[in-house]
């Protein structure tokens, strides 16, 4: 998928959320559009190929989705379901159970959509609130947490666009 939009960062606000979070808002739609464009034309024997030992295509596919649910849920102040730490550990699994990219893509796009959903919703009075992440409680801030889902998904999206050009690259070889 190509545009000709320039960056997310530069079409404006992301209606209904916060000034504070448009960075974390334009950081994920950014994510997106990357992660769609860099698996257009795979295969889906491509997609999860590791090349030199990187992480496949389809396992940071399906890592974005689950870390930036599981960012979230922390940033709401909640623990994880027993669903959530199920998907954790089906992560680790994805290579093998190599589930069809177009359903690991919508997840991923359902994903952002909700993430955009909660940015929009949360209040900005509310951003140096403390919150837990994980079992050991680590602490952090609402804030913290949106800020890094936001990085999170970016560095995620970046290495997945790297492995995709060096799949394709095998193709010409």
């Amino acid at each position: 998928m190509t545009t000709s939009l320039p960056e997310p960062w530069l079409r404006g606000p992301v209606p209904g959320v916060p000034a504070l979070l448009q960075p974390a808002a334009h950081a994920l739609q950014m994510a997106l559009e990357d992660t769609e464009a860099a698996v257009a034309d795979l295969r889906d024997d491509e997609v999860w190929a590791s090349p030199g030992g990187a992480a496949s295509v389809g396992f940071h596919l399906g890592h974005l989705a689950g870390s930036t649910d599981r960012l979230m849920t922390y940033a709401r102040g909640e623990a994880l379901t027993p669903a959530q730490r199920e998907s954790l550990l089906a992560e680790s699994r994805v290579d093998a159970a190599r589930p069809a990219t177009a359903a690991l893509i919508d997840a991923w796009r359902a994903r952002v959509a909700l993430a955009l959903a909660q940015l929009a919703a949360t209040d900005a009075a509310t951003l140096t609130d403390a919150r837990e992440v994980g079992r050991a409680r680590l602490p952090s801030t609402v804030l913290g947490l949106l800020f890094h889902a936001a990085e999170h998904a970016s560095r995620h999206a970046g290495q997945l666009v790297t492995t995709a050009k060096v799949v394709r690259s095998a193709r010409r070889s």
